[in-house]
């Protein structure tokens, strides 16, 4: 039982059922009103909200099928539990048909009752979850700010209702840009955490020490610098939910760590003797394959377990390109509406090319080609000149580089990079992915990570992952 006293109402027209009915689930902490016929239901439930209806099948005037039907319009989301004494199955199915939650044959046992009382009053919460993301659905074309209404992705979203209201620790994978983040935070949105704080890090953007200081905390004077006790981020979130961004990349050392704090749920800040107890839901990210990583060493097994309890796989958007067009046009929206401009939408040309287009970025990358799109546009119309999406990398002049500047390359070594070139069209898709992106922007690091909307480091980590230099003719 939660703290919130759940209200059941009882309509049987024989006292002796209604007052034991009344007396066993009082005893289970129920709240209890009860009355003797079917419209004398009806009227009680008009005058207040309550989280359950129990009724007896047949009663004379109004029956508590007539009940059940009468309901559905005007409360869908109540649950009915329907006793009788009348045990045939034909009664049974039209119950169930007409939108009964549950149906008990008397005579029953104490036990029986109770467990049918709580299965129905949770299916209410997932019933009501379900019309509101129906309605959200219907309205908005998506699930908090995730966009899609495929098949995959309303897959997504009643996953993220099943595991909101838990404490269960989730793992979210999916290629960079999928909306790891998104997902996360739906999850702490519609769970009971709500009300506190959500706290999310990348675990790729600060050094292996800075990053445990940064996650536990440190007291003053535990290093160089630290001129003042400073609260971790496991601290910050306290009540709430803490999201651990490409959790693959931290060190051996620090997931050694984390393992301790997960099972034990306490951290010692650094430079630290005193425990400090966490009260926390953990939600980890990554786009790399931590199973992989377990059977490579690189990543631990049983830190891998413990985080893996609730998997949530995020498709990558050629994967659902039945939502292409839809967050083409959302985003359309919003960045027309934040750079003052009044754009109808696309050209036919221009969603031919979208289509066409793998977007190895995912929504991130589509977003970006959107909004540079807007901004470009010298049309009410976006046009495919708008789009800057590349035809044929083949076709561009190539350079080498490193962050500092460009390097052209001669014409035999050009030569020699539009082979090298096609010969990695049968790479992996990442690595496809990373290529492009170098080549798209002349072998510059920091330009290809802003235009796939990565952080440089993110980026320049997954470049060294798969062996490539920021030297094109080093490359492996």
């Amino acid at each position: 039982m939660n703290g919130e006293i759940d209200t059941i109402l009882v309509a049987d027209d024989d006292a002796v059922i209604r007052k034991g009915l009344i007396r066993i689930l009082s005893a289970q902490g129920y709240e209890v009103e009860a009355v003797s016929n079917g419209r004398a239901a009806l009227d009680r439930l008009q005058q207040k909200q309550f989280k359950l209806l129990v009724t007896d099948l047949k009663m004379p005037g109004m029956s508590g099928l007539d009940v059940l039907k009468a309901i559905r319009n005007c409360q869908p989301e109540l649950p009915v539990v329907l006793i009788t004494g009348y045990a045939a199955i034909e009664n049974a199915v039209e119950a169930i048909k007409n939108g009964a939650t549950d149906y008990l044959a008397k005579p029953f046992t104490n036990e029986e009752l109770i467990d049918k009382i709580k299965n129905a009053i949770e299916s209410r919460a997932v019933l009501i979850d379900d019309i509101c993301l129906r309605r959200e659905m219907t309205e908005t074309g998506g699930f908090d700010r995730l966009i899609g209404d495929s098949r995959e992705m309303k897959r997504l979203y009643q996953r993220i209702l099943q595991v909101a209201p838990t404490d269960s620790t989730v793992l979210i994978s999916g290629e960079s840009g999928t909306g790891k983040e998104l997902v996360a935070r739906a999850i702490h949105s519609h769970s009971p955490r709500r009300s506190q704080p959500f706290v999310a890090i990348d675990c790729t953007s600060l050094a292996e020490s800075l990053l445990e200081s940064e996650l536990f905390g440190h007291v003053k004077g535990s290093f160089t610098g630290a001129t003042q006790t400073k609260r971790g981020l496991f601290e910050v979130a306290e009540g709430g939910t803490l999201l651990l961004d490409e959790i693959g990349n931290i060190s051996l050392t620090t997931q050694a760590k984390l393992l301790r704090v997960l099972q034990e749920r306490v951290i010692t800040p650094l430079g630290g003797t005193e425990l400090v107890a966490i009260d926390i839901r953990l939600v980890a990210a990554t786009n790399a394959n931590l199973r992989a990583m377990v059977k490579q060493g690189t990543f631990r097994e049983d830190l891998f377990f413990r985080l893996n309890i609730i998997p949530i796989e995020l498709p990558a958007l050629r994967e659902h390109r039945a939502d292409l067009m839809l967050l083409a046009s959302h985003f359309l929206r919003r960045f027309a509406e934040e750079n003052g401009k009044e754009i109808r939408g696309f050209s036919p040309d221009v969603c031919k090319r979208l289509e066409q287009y793998d977007f190895p970025g995912n929504v991130r990358e589509l977003e970006n080609i959107i909004e540079r799109a807007v901004v470009l546009t010298q049309s009410d119309l976006i046009q495919c000149q708008d789009l800057e999406i590349p035809e044929d990398n083949d076709n561009r002049a190539v350079v080498a580089t490193d962050v500092s500047g460009t390097v052209p390359l001669d014409a035999h070594e050009l030569k020699e990079r539009k082979q090298w070139l096609r010969e990695q069209a049968v790479l992996p898709l990442e690595r496809a992915f990373l290529l492009n992106a170098m080549d798209r922007n002349d072998w510059n690091i920091t330009k290809a990570a802003e235009e796939v909307g990565m952080l440089r480091t993110n980026f320049q980590a997954m470049l060294k992952k798969q062996g490539i230099s920021s030297n094109a003719r080093g490359v492996r």
